[in-house]
């Protein structure tokens, strides 16, 4: 098992490349399903979520074939419906797979989701949906099974703006007979980058700025395309934390500045000093002033990013607040940021952050994929040795974090034990 020895404290220069966006790619990669000729990806991350995906879609029959930086994915020949525990219990995005499959298939048996331990988050939402359109939905023994002779288009309101019940209704919709309205619709900019795979490859989907109409299409209908995803916003506000932790000067090349426009200007509100183009985030050292803050959905405050903010809320001199809208077990990472001498007062779902105390690196253990975030920029600010446990958790979502950071000078390194 990895873990990663970061000496602190630590400068950063030059600029990193953010990869094309986790949250962006799985959905796109579900939605391969709903072709049956080839579909190509190009620039793929190489994370542990996205190998768990390919290997779930190999399990259902898709041939994946990699061509330098394209991914080539066959559905033309499905072979199994099931989505099993052994597949899924890693990653939660494996259940968006059943839209698809329901859509095409006429079934879809999947396993109940794992993934991060960060709170509840039951999929009544994407069942209820599918029910909508026309699904019979049956649960036992830890599986969910959906049947239907023919999908058809209705009005589905969602109680909350879930990204994964959006994405698996709409894939779902695709070929669904008549228009399907979905309402009260989650509008993170991934979800935007999956309507604009489907429409070009033949799909009718239009979005307003809470609505998706869905018209639906003939079954495997859907011509081949070539698509590259969005550059990962998450990562790019990471880095853009470790910048502003360190009081560094370093550039993130690869991502759209209006995807972070909540974070960005937070920080700039605290006093942060950031250039923007039309791809890229350069950061400037700068003095930071405390913040109060809540998560909430697109456009609002990523939930993301929350870990990242209060590790660096443990620099800044004074009180800092965090509240948590989204998840109400996201507060993981702060004992261990307490174990590098973090102060930090947790009160339900706000956590108190009184900055500027004195960081020393220690051991420490992650515990979900953003919390291990927050432990590395944290690591970054402490004098001395850290020792960063249960990387797979990192690896989940960032793509060679350590190499990335050890190009803007971190003293990092991966160790196997």
């Amino acid at each position: 098992m990895d873990k990663f020895v970061i000496n602190g404290p630590a400068k950063l220069s030059g600029t990193v490349e953010v990869s094309k966006s986790k949250n962006s790619t799985l959905p796109i990669m579900a939605s391969t399903l709903l072709f049956d000729k080839p579909v190509t990806l190009k620039n793929l991350p190489e994370l542990r979520d996205i190998a768990t995906m390919k290997k779930l879609l190999e399990k259902l029959g898709v041939k994946i074939e990699q061509r330098g930086s394209e991914t080539i994915f066959d559905s033309s020949e499905l072979t199994f419906c099931e989505a099993t525990y052994e597949m899924v219990k890693t990653m939660r995005a494996s259940v968006l797979v059943m839209g698809p499959l329901l859509t095409r298939e006429k079934r879809a048996v999947v396993s109940l989701p794992g993934g991060c331990a960060i709170g509840a988050r039951p999929i009544d939402i994407h069942l209820s949906g599918l029910e909508k359109l026309g699904a019979k939905v049956s649960m036992h023994g830890g599986y969910v099974k959906v049947t239907s002779d023919q999908l058809i288009g209705n009005k589905i309101v969602l109680p909350f703006p879930s990204v994964g019940a959006t994405e698996n209704l709409l894939m779902a919709a695709v070929y669904a007979k008549g228009l399907s309205a979905i309402e009260n619709v989650a509008q993170e900019p991934e979800i935007d980058d999956l309507i604009d795979f489907l429409n070009s490859a033949g799909a009718k989907i239009e979005r307003s700025r809470s609505t998706i109409m869905i018209e639906g299409v003939p079954p495997l209908s859907l011509k081949p395309i070539v698509h590259t995803p969005i550059g990962d916003r998450i990562e790019a506000a990471t880095y853009l934390i470790a910048g502003l932790i360190t009081n560094s000067s370093i550039k993130i090349n690869g991502v759209r500045p209006i995807y972070l426009e909540a974070v960005i200007e937070l920080l700039k509100g605290a006093g942060a000093k950031i250039d923007l183009d039309d791809n890229s985030i350069t950061v400037h050292p700068s003095k930071l002033t405390p913040f109060n803050v809540e998560t909430a959905p697109f456009p609002g405050f990523p939930t993301d990013v929350q870990a990242q903010l209060i590790a660096l809320a443990t620099k800044i001199q004074g009180s800092s607040f965090i509240t948590e809208k989204i998840f109400e077990n996201r507060f993981m990472h702060v004992p261990e940021l307490q174990r590098m001498g973090a102060k930090i007062v947790l009160k339900g779902n706000l956590a108190v952050v009184e900055g500027g105390e004195k960081m020393v690196g220690a051991p420490v253990m992650c515990t979900d994929l953003r919390a291990s975030a927050a432990l590395v920029l944290a690591a970054l600010i402490c004098e001395g040795k850290s020792e960063i446990y249960r990387v797979y958790h990192i690896d989940r979502g960032y793509e060679l974090i350590d190499q990335k950071l050890r190009q803007l000078g971190v003293d990092i390194s991966r160790v196997n034990e």
